[in-house]
Parts: C-alpha cells; structure tokens; sequence
C-alpha cells in the first residue's frame, strides 16, 4: 500500500496559524510563493496566479510576500483584492491561470490567517500536491528562481468583483427576481462586504447590511455564520422575510428564518437536493455530505429515494468525492454547499441564493419551506490533549465501541481528532437524547482522564 504524502505545513483547509508567528509569517508565504510558482510552471506559455484575500490586517503582509515568491518564480501575479474564496476559485478557471491563491482563516477572528491554493481547474490543491509544495519548499530554491529577464509581474484586476457578482446572479433561473422580499444579510465583516449586498440589490431585494464595515480587526467579531445573534435580533427587529450569514472568506452560508431561529447546513442540502431532484437536476442520485451531518438528513433524502455519500470533515474531501463520483450537490453541517454546476468549492452566496429561489418560488414562508427533516439529537464537544492523541489508547477504543453499542442502530457516535488543533472531538447522535448525553459526557470524562495521566 502507497504512503499518505506527509504534510506538515498544510492542514485541512490550507496553511493556517497565528499571523507573524511561524507558520503564518512573510517568510513562510515567501517561500510557499516560490515553491507553488514552480511546481506549476508546466509549458512555455506566461505563467498565472491569481491572489485573493479577505480584510484581515495582515492580509496586507502575507499579500506582498506571496507576490514577491511568485515574481521571483517567474510567475505573472494578478491581485483581486478582497473577495470570497470561490470567487478566486472561479477567476482562477475563468481567466485560465495556473493558479489561485486565498489569504484567509475563514471563520476564525483576525489574530490568525491562512494561505489555501487552486488549481487550473479551480479545485483546491489534491494532499499529494501540498506534500510536493512541502517538499519543495524545504530546499534551497535558489538556484531554481527565475533570471532577471524572465521575472514576473504584478498588476490588479480591476472587476473581479463585478464577474463574480454576476456568476453568482448567474446561478438563479432564467428570469427568477427577489422583488419584494426584505434580506438581512450579514457579511461577518470579511471578504464578501462589498459583493454579497450588491448581488442580492441588483437581483431586487430590499437589503438590510450587517458587518460591512471591516477594519482590519473585527472580522467574524460577534458577527457571521459562526455568531448568528446580530442577524436573528436584526430579522426580528425589521420584520425581514429570511437572514443570511456568511462567515469571513464567505465559503459558508447560515440561514434564519422570519422567527429568527436558525437553518442549518443540513436543511439547506436538504432542501436544495429536493428541489433539484424534482427538477430532474441533481446527479448521482444523491448527495455528498461528512461524517457530521445528521442522520435525519440520511433518511429524509432517503425517503425521497436518494443516497447521501459522507466523507471526513473538510470541504475538500466533500468536493473530490463529488467529482470522482459524478454528485453536483454536497456540503457540510456547518453551511459549506458546493453546487459543482456554478462552482468548483463552497459558496455562500450561490447557496444562499438558490435558498431564495426555493422561497420565492414557494410563496410559503422561510420556516416552512426551509425546515424540510426533523434532526435526531446531536451533541458534539471537544476535549483537549497535550502530547500523542489518546484515541490510539486500547481502553479508549473499547469504550468507543461499547458506546455504539448502546445505541444498537438508532444512532452513531463519531470520535475524531480535529484537523487543526490538539482536540479529540466526541460526538453522538440518536432518538433519545438523555441516552445521547450520557454517552458523550462518559467519553470525554474517559479521553480527559487519560490525558491528563499521559502528562504526569
């Protein structure tokens, strides 16, 4: 059997970590510049890459120091300032570079960044080209830079917000308007202040703004699709038809209906598939969703005599599973939804306005039409460990199991180790919710106890 590509650099979704602290510092974003500019200079033709970030303050220092890695490749560089991430993902494919760029750290607040890569195809980066850009970038590259004649150059795209605004107006039906329906949207004060409010105005929404005003530190600050509060008080308060939130590099989209309470990730697939299944739109006879996502998800598009694929955690893994297996439609809990036929990664925007269309076409309100399964019980919570991960424990193992066994097919437990901090998440799902608690507060008192007997 091959070995898994090591990876130490990159996470699930890219490079991230505090900004100006190692790994996120100028010198590392240099050096990734120079070792992604290589890996994908294939041909003789002017070589691309298109940079993208969110409105984190030190945008501003990863930013030039990715240009400059890929200028000293030999790499032309085309900045499109702050945008969301599928619209890099877009513009990468649509102008046909060699490569797209992301400066974010998605949901998180303004202390930490992220650098995430495209392809030409506008798909993230596969784990075997990460480890190659790993590799890469742990030699002396020196020798390999471009000469001095053949450097590249740096310029800006001056409407890339506009193509992306009308990619996403793109996605509704032919004809289909937001006339008359009242929007909060909340744009987490990140990537999408400026596209998101646009898009749904010139679509006839009336609009109502929140976390547009970013400045440099308040991004997700009490604010996006990871801290819903603002939106649901501000849909109350204006008697708005629906809320939406994205969070900061506006991949993810988060829903409120006219009540304020919110709709998850799982009832915007659930409601997207139906539709397009009664549209004869969906392929592959079901959905792509994680190991997170309910079980009543499972059986509602069941129910409808469709399968749902689940893949770990990440939106990447949902995306590649999507394409090696013919799905246009896949997501995550957390409001990540691909519609692979407008675009190659998750789209808040696109979601969100696809949401609409199922409401306009409805005529019904957004707690009907949007609430489309009963979710089972799920509790999820994280326990945090120093050292190795106390999964691989004999005792530990056999407590997983027998935690399974409790719930004798009504539900699942799912324990994983997070991709991006030293934390065992412990999750149940199922009918009785008493039983449910029960086992996830046993198993985190077991993992804690042996963690903290790892560390004496």
């Amino acid at each position: 059997m091959d070995k898994k590509p090591h990876r130490r650099l990159f996470g699930t979704d890219g490079i991230r970590g505090t900004a100006n602290t190692a790994p996120m510092t100028a010198e590392v974003a240099l050096k990734l510049g120079q070792a992604a500019g290589l890996l994908f200079t294939r041909g003789e033709h002017r070589h691309r890459v298109i940079i993208g970030k969110d409105t984190r303050l030190s945008g501003y220092m990863l930013e030039p120091a990715l240009t400059a890695g890929f200028i000293s490749a030999g790499m032309n560089v085309t900045l499109a300032g702050p945008l969301p991430t599928p619209a890099i993902a877009m513009l990468t494919r649509s102008l046909r570079a060699d490569l797209g760029v992301v400066i974010s750290a998605s949901h998180n607040p303004y202390e930490d960044n992220g650098i995430k890569l495209f392809g030409p195809d506008g798909a993230k980066l596969s784990d075997a080209a990460e480890a190659e850009i790993e590799t890469l970038m742990a030699e002396d590259l020196s020798a390999r830079m471009a000469p001095s004649a053949k450097l590249g150059r740096a310029s800006r795209l001056v409407d890339a917000a506009g193509r992306y605004v009308e990619a996403a107006k793109f996605s509704l039906p032919r004809g289909l308007r937001l006339d008359g329906l009242r929007i909060v949207l909340d744009c987490a004060h990140g990537a999408a202040y400026r596209v998101a409010p646009a898009a749904l105005y010139e679509l006839g929404a009336e609009v109502i703004s929140l976390g547009v005003s970013p400045d440099g530190f308040n991004i997700n600050r009490e604010a996006g699709s990871t801290a819903p509060r603002a939106l649901c008080e501000a849909v109350l308060e204006h008697g708005a038809d629906i809320g939406i939130a994205l969070d900061g590099d506006a991949d993810r989209v988060i829903i409120a209906d006219e009540r304020g309470e919110i709709i998850d990730g799982d009832q915007i697939l659930g409601l997207i598939a139906r539709d397009m299944a009664e549209a004869g739109q969906l392929r592959g006879g079901g959905i792509v969703a994680t190991v997170m996502s309910n079980l009543g998800l499972e059986r509602f598009l069941g129910g409808l005599g469709l399968s749902l694929i689940r893949t770990k955690v990440g939106d990447r893994y949902v995306a590649e599973a999507m394409r090696a297996q013919g799905f246009n439609l896949g997501g995550e809990q957390s409001g990540h939804v691909i519609l692979s036929d407008f675009a190659t990664t998750g789209d808040g925007l696109v979601a969100a306005l696809q949401v609409l269309s199922v409401l306009v076409r409805s005529g019904k309100r957004a707690s009907v039409t949007c609430r489309v399964f009963n979710p089972l019980p799920q509790l999820l919570r994280n326990v945090r460990y120093r050292g190795a991960s106390p999964l691989a424990l004999p005792h530990i193992q056999t407590s997983i199991e027998a935690a399974a066994a409790r719930l004798a097919g009504t539900g699942r437990v799912l324990i994983r180790p997070s991709g991006t901090e030293p934390l065992i998440r412990v999750m149940a799902e199922g009918e009785d919710h008493m039983l449910i608690e029960d086992i996830v507060d046993g198993l985190c008192v077991e993992i804690a106890a042996a963690t903290a007997r790892a560390a004496e």
